[in-house]
Parts: C-alpha cells; sequence; structure tokens
C-alpha cells in the first residue's frame, strides 16, 4: 500500500473493540451439517473438478487464514461480482446482543482476490476442509460454487468460491451504504475477535498482493472515525461520572 496514504483504522484502534465473549453455540433454528453431509458434498465436488486443478477463490478471510493447504497462489479477478458486508452474523464475530456482519460476495462489479491451488494428490481432503471452515448448516448450502476468474495473464480459471449469492436469511438485503456498515463493524466482537480485526487483517492482506479495494480502504477509514468517536464519547462519559 502507498506510504503516502497509511490505513487510517490501526492496531491499537482494532484492539479498543476486542472484548472477551462466550460461545453461544448454533442457533436452535439451524440445521447443522453431519460427517455424512460433509462427506457427500465433498465427494461430488471431487468429481466435478475431475483431473483439472483444483483452486479455491479467496476474497476475505480466506485469503489470511485458508484451513486448507495450498501449492500455488495466484491474484485472480471475479467479474460481475463484488465484496460486500451482507452476511448477518450473531456467533464469531458478532454475539446475539451485538450482531456483526461478514462479507460475501454480491452482484455487479469486480472482485480482486487471490486463488490458491489446493495439491492434486489431496483434493477430496481439502475441500472437505474447505466445507467445514465455510459451511456449517443447511441455509449456506446455496452459497458456494464454481467461479470463472481470470488471473493477471488473462487465464480464465474455474474456481472454488464461498458465500457467493444465495438466498440464506442470514443475507441483508438490500445492500447497505458504508456508512451503515461502519458502525456495526466498529461495535461486534464474538468469541473469535471482533469484526473491526476482521476489516482490518483483510485490508492489510490484500495489499500484500498488491490489491486495494476502493469500498474495503473507504470502509476502514469509517470504521476507523466511529471507533474513535465512541472512544471519546466514553471518556467523556467518564469524566462526567
Amino acid at each position: 500500500m502507498p506510504r503516502s496514504m497509511p490505513l487510517s483504522l490501526t492496531p491499537d484502534l482494532v484492539e479498543l473493540c476486542f472484548r472477551e465473549e462466550t460461545d453461544p453455540g448454533l442457533p436452535p433454528s439451524w440445521l447443522p451439517l453431519s460427517d455424512e453431509d460433509y462427506a457427500l458434498i465433498a465427494d461430488r465436488l471431487t468429481a466435478e473438478i475431475g483431473d483439472a486443478p483444483l483452486w479455491v477463490f479467496a476474497y476475505g478471510s480466506l485469503i489470511w487464514k485458508p484451513g486448507f493447504d495450498s501449492i500455488d497462489s495466484r491474484r485472480a479477478t471475479a467479474y460481475g461480482w463484488h465484496r460486500s458486508f451482507s452476511l448477518r452474523i450473531e456467533r464469531g464475530r458478532g454475539s446475539p446482543e451485538q450482531p456483526g456482519l461478514m462479507m460475501m460476495l454480491s452482484r455487479g462489479g469486480r472482485c480482486d482476490g487471490v486463488i490458491y491451488r489446493v495439491p492434486d494428490h489431496d483434493k477430496r481432503e481439502q475441500i472437505e476442509k474447505a466445507l467445514r471452515r465455510e459451511v456449517s448448516h443447511q441455509d449456506s448450502l446455496e452459497t458456494f460454487r464454481w467461479l470463472p476468474v481470470r488471473t493477471d495473464d488473462g487465464e480464465t480459471i474455474r474456481a472454488l468460491t464461498f458465500w457467493v449469492g444465495g438466498d440464506s436469511p442470514r443475507i441483508v438485503r438490500p445492500l447497505q451504504p458504508l456508512e451503515e456498515v461502519a458502525p456495526v463493524l466498529a461495535r461486534a466482537c464474538g468469541h473469535r475477535g471482533s469484526c473491526a480485526e476482521y476489516l482490518y487483517n483483510t485490508v492489510v492482506h490484500l495489499a500484500e498482493f498488491g490489491i486495494r479495494d476502493r469500498n474495503l480502504w473507504r470502509l476502514q477509514h469509517l470504521v476507523a472515525e466511529e471507533i474513535r468517536a465512541m472512544k471519546a464519547q466514553g471518556s467523556a462519559s467518564s469524566d462526567k461520572g
């Protein structure tokens, strides 16, 4: 990232968003996937990819914490899709009392990200690892697909991609403007950390690949401003007390 334009969202500000939270577990209304479900889906996807190389497209936390093994990575672009904080969460980086928002791909625009190649001899096992990381219950079964992405050298590759559209009731519609997303990210925290930390890590690791998402860059600035305002308000309240 350019030295003349540092991040507004700093580690110190991110630290202010952290608080200890217990894991509330899956909501009673959710239908979790069984080991048999994961096995069947992994078998199907392995058969669909066949002898072709298996690539996974990462646009958020999969970039910096994939949860599966890879032997290669490249920059790649998904056309017709863009990042949006549209997935409501009450677990992980949010809570039932203070829900958060995570990224997914929504229709329109383009998304620059990273593709990771899975070892050819181990596709089945690595697919199941990715599934267990990204897909936890029945309402997320329609949110992954094979997506055509284009590398910097012009090659089009079919890549497995998670949270691309779908009809999950957790998807927020219509898309919220960044000014409404920022206060949510500045406040939400769960047993795995805060939404502010998730945003910070995504922007930083995208920059390592030379990727600067315009909306994420603006969003991190808005979140930083929100955290500073919250801190100032808290200090003022303490002074009054």
